[in-house]
């Protein structure tokens, strides 16, 4: 009988999938909020679909690659800090053998194993990888499942695009009298999804992720359509 567990993330490579999901979420909730913002802050001052589409295509391209970029950078941080930790652990084994293997046992007592278990561990994890030994118990790392920040920034810039591609097909497909309005539901509607996926990929419950992002979507939505407008009707655009 199989003792897995098939609902919990054993396999090998969690790590970078959760990365590029998180990101992906990211882009898209960032793609939706600021191209809606701004295609619905121009609607708020003109009706023309030359500027909306101007406003909305400089929006998306422009925010798909800081979009990319700040993952990239950030990811890759995390990815060389992590590569200085195996590097100094590494020479540590070299160097050091036996302090190293007394403070793996330490860790495995901190941990509840009584001494003579946690010397006994200690001395089988070592002789069958010391390094994966240590950088799982001191470090929390898998040193074959380091992050990959490529995988972040284009999954970043994707989920960016294709997020902004909503507001901005919702405002130039309806009528001018319901674009405004048909925006607002769509946004709301995505966001809402949005925060449905991120709170299932962090394991928490939906209803707060989703609150959070419909409340903040409608007031940014609300704050720009309004500033558009005055904007508009004062004739200083």
């Amino acid at each position: 009988m199989s003792t897995s567990h098939s609902g919990e993330p054993h396999a090998v490579g969690i790590s970078q999938r959760l990365n590029w999901l998180r990101a992906g979420v990211l882009g898209a909730n960032d793609g939706i909020i600021s191209v809606a913002s701004l295609v619905v802050g121009v609607a708020g001052a003109t009706t023309e679909n030359g500027a909306l589409l101007t406003a909305g295509i400089a929006g998306l391209v422009g925010g798909a690659i800081s979009m990319a970029l700040g993952e990239y950078v950030s990811v890759s941080s995390q990815r060389d800090s992590e590569r200085a930790l195996i590097a100094k652990e590494t020479h540590e084994l070299a160097t050091m053998p036996e302090e190293e293997l007394a403070e793996l046992t330490e860790l495995y007592r901190q941990r509840g194993l009584s001494d003579a278990t946690a010397r006994t561990v200690a001395q089988e994890l070592t002789a069958h990888d010391a390094l994966a030994a240590h950088l799982e118990v001191e470090l929390n790392i898998d040193q074959d499942d380091l992050v990959n920040p490529w995988h972040a920034a284009v999954s970043s810039a994707v989920a960016f695009t294709l997020g902004a591609l909503l507001p901005l097909l919702a405002i130039l497909l309806p009528p001018v009298s319901i674009r405004v309005p048909v925006t607002f539901v769509a946004v709301l509607l995505a966001l809402a999804l949005t925060g449905w996926v991120s709170a299932k990929i962090g394991g928490a419950k939906p209803g707060r992720s989703m609150t959070r992002l419909v409340l903040g979507g409608a007031l940014a939505l609300g704050v720009t359509w309004a500033l558009g407008t005055l904007l508009g009707t004062t004739g200083i655009v």
